[in-house]
């Protein structure tokens, strides 16, 4: 008889979420837990670049009203940025909670 018949047919790598963190994400509300966090950081990056190159302007803009206009364009950019972000951030928090959804 064939040896490799004879052994047992249990595999030896099993998928689960310690040797395929992949297999983690199940449901849309996985993925909206793994993205979330990435989208808040990512936008929180972004607008401290643009916050950077705001200031730059402001700084080198030498009393220059147009490019102390287009900084303070930025910035007010910026803050809507940020609060539309945080703001359906936590708008889906409540409606989360509202409904007892667990998984977001």
């Amino acid at each position: 008889m064939n040896h490799f018949l004879s052994q047992s047919s249990t595999p030896s790598f099993v998928v689960n979420a310690t040797t395929f963190p992949i297999s983690r994400i199940g449901t849309f509300a996985d993925l909206l837990n793994l993205l979330f966090p990435l989208l808040k950081i990512g936008a929180v990056l972004l607008a401290l670049l643009a916050g950077l190159y705001a200031a730059f302007l402001w700084i080198t803009s030498s009393g220059n009203p147009e490019q102390l206009k287009k900084a303070q364009g930025i910035f007010g950019l910026i803050v809507v940025g940020l609060i539309i972000v945080f703001g359906s951030f936590i708008v889906v928090r409540v409606i989360t909670t509202i409904f007892n959804i667990k998984s977001i």
